[in-house]
């Protein structure tokens, strides 16, 4: 398949650059497949299109402050971007500006890191504090990383409301670079809500990576490699996610992230099995889908593989007719835009 075949015209003002002041007060655009109709709703409607006993999975990850700013002995100015963990106080990381192998740079509170290269763009972090542990200074000498369509006037740049607004309302486990963002629109009253209709709701963890941002270079969509994340699936939610498939409810994914860790690790026999391991599927049209019934989402950037994913859960025109509709009644696109549920 050519990549084109995922590409569409999006006005740049229709890039949300900024949160909803309420979360689940965002747009909603409802595709129903099997009737073929589209429906235009708020966020918090979702409850209409729940039943009793849904199986709601989310994504728990945490953002991490992974935007770190230091300084050479020179003087001169170093961006690091924090990408994985790799061991205490050691992260694999890119970096923005030129440095040797070896360097060291000073960071906020006196902290210092050795930065090492590595044999591709990458560079591996490794902050000198003994037996200190880096992830308890985190929050004071880094920033959240918001994507690169979102642009900040620095002059009334509100690093709190961001760094607060660009978690989910249930974010546990610290280590995604990027949010969840089908998850932002959610608010603990809405979820409460959602739990007292009878609707059960699990977590899974996959901690999402830079990779989401990067766009599908191969012009033939097959030729493309997936970036690794690393994901979790506990025993627990494995546990309810077959209770409610042998009873043919309907499991629901928020987020393409919990897509992929579902697909990534059920069976040919359409069990979903604990897992605590990495993924790089890759899911495209031609794919066939066996975990998951429906699945809330946002508007995804053109020729992404996220857009991609969506196209294989409904018809790729199908998918692209909803994104035309989208623009035609101005609906905000991307992290901090409107939402979908397709089901």
């Amino acid at each position: 398949m050519d990549v084109e075949l995922f590409n569409y015209t999006l006005p740049l003002d229709l890039i949300a650059q900024k949160p909803y002041a309420k979360r689940d007060e965002c747009r909603l655009m409802v595709c129903d497949r099997g009737k073929n109709r589209i429906s235009h709703k708020l966020f918090k409607d979702i409850t209409d299109y729940l039943k009793k006993d849904d199986l709601l999975i989310l994504n728990d990850t945490r953002v991490i402050p992974a935007r770190l700013f230091a300084k050479k002995s020179t003087g001169g100015s170093i961006e690091i971007f924090l990408l994985e963990e790799m061991g205490k106080n050691t992260y694999m990381a890119i970096t923005k500006g030129k440095i040797k192998d070896k360097n060291i740079v000073f960071l906020k509170n006196g902290i210092e890191a050795e930065i090492n290269k590595t044999d591709s763009d990458k560079r591996v972090v490794r902050f000198l504090l003994g037996n200190k542990d880096i992830k308890e200074y985190l929050q004071e000498i880094g920033e959240v990383p918001l994507p690169p369509y979102i642009h900040r006037n620095y002059q009334d740049y509100n690093k709190k409301e961001d760094s607060e607004y660009y978690q989910t309302v249930y974010a546990k486990k610290d280590g995604a670079v990027a949010a969840p963002t089908a998850g932002l629109h959610f608010t603990e009253q809405l979820l409460n809500q959602i739990k007292d209709m009878g609707v059960n709701i699990s977590y899974i963890t996959l901690h999402v990576g830079i990779g989401t941002f990067r766009p599908v270079k191969e012009q033939i969509v097959e030729n493309h490699r997936m970036h690794e994340e690393t994901y979790e699936i506990s025993k627990e939610t494995a546990e309810i996610f077959n209770k409610t498939k042998s009873k043919k409810n309907r499991v629901i994914a928020v987020g393409t992230t919990v897509v992929r860790a579902l697909e990534s690790a059920i069976d040919n026999n359409g069990y979903l099995m604990p897992k605590k391991t990495r993924t790089n599927i890759f899911i495209y049209p031609g794919y066939k889908y066996r975990a998951i019934d429906a699945m809330i989402t946002n508007f995804h950037l053109p020729k992404s593989t996220l857009l991609m994913l969506v196209s294989a859960f409904y018809k790729r025109e199908k998918i692209l007719k909803c994104y035309e509709e989208a623009i035609k009644n101005n609906y905000k696109f991307f992290s901090f835009g409107d939402a979908m549920f397709i089901y």
